[in-house]
């Protein structure tokens, strides 16, 4: 498979704090890689990074084997490519569900009201959602305006989805449901990288995970060998603490 994204070398600070340290990752198109590693590790970093939201320091960002870290690069084409989404939902509380996800694709994409209501509810409708289009997001659950969220990003069609602890401020029996969304997108072929602190997931559903330490890829490779033969001290270390 070739790569949809590639991450050459990439070093990012934070004023006199190395961010990334060096990040180097090849995701090929239709993977799912999860990214493991304590608070800080620079998981977060790294996919706001590739959002482009954040610029870097040195290295380059190829998706379809295109630097989009160019500097000179207008980057809101480049951002209609990738979605991202957030641990907080961010959706705008005086709109509807629809409305949430038509905004973009109409404002950004140039549907009509007609088209983008059309294609919004057959995603909801595909993550159990469509009894929602007309509510407020503080007539959700936490779990349901996730998936909205998720939802949102997915009505700009984007070729990349990256997933940002997405469950963490999710109660413990809310998570379930937002997961099953991430593995719907797997089993239809989405690209995706995902920072998440459920280990268990991790190993269920990545095709590869990768393990960060202080910006550093200490450690890659497939889910049962990375929970359960690490080769690395510090990865071994770090899930000794979290399993």
């Amino acid at each position: 498979m070739s790569a949809k994204l590639e991450l050459r070398s990439i070093v990012k600070h934070f004023g006199p704090v190395t961010v990334l340290d060096n990040f180097s990752l090849k995701v090929a198109k239709g993977e799912l890689i999860c990214l493991i590693g304590a608070s800080g590790s620079g998981k977060s970093t790294l996919l706001r990074c590739i959002n482009l939201l954040e610029p870097i320091d040195n290295g380059e960002i190829l998706l379809d084997d295109f630097d989009i870290a160019e500097p000179s690069l207008p980057p809101d084409p480049i951002r209609r490519r990738i979605g991202l989404v957030f641990q907080s939902f961010n959706l705008f509380p005086h709109l509807s569900v629809i409305d949430n996800v038509t905004l973009a694709p109409r404002k950004v994409l140039k549907k009509t009201l007609s088209q983008a209501q059309q294609e919004a509810m057959v995603l909801l409708e595909r993550f159990g959602l469509a009894d929602k289009a007309t509510a407020y997001p503080d007539h959700l659950s936490g779990g349901q305006q996730q998936r909205v969220a998720i939802v949102r990003t997915l009505a700009m069609q984007p070729e990349l989805l990256l997933l940002d602890e997405i469950t963490s401020a999710l109660d413990p029996e809310l998570i379930g449901e937002v997961l099953d969304v991430v593995r719907t997108l797997k089993n239809e072929k989405m690209t995706m990288l995902l920072a998440t602190h459920e280990m268990a997931f991790a190993r269920e559903i990545a095709d590869r995970v990768c393990f960060l330490d202080q910006g550093r890829l200490i450690e890659t490779g497939p889910p049962d060998v990375i929970f359960s033969e690490p080769q690395e001290p510090r990865t071994r270390e770090f899930l000794a603490r979290v399993l």
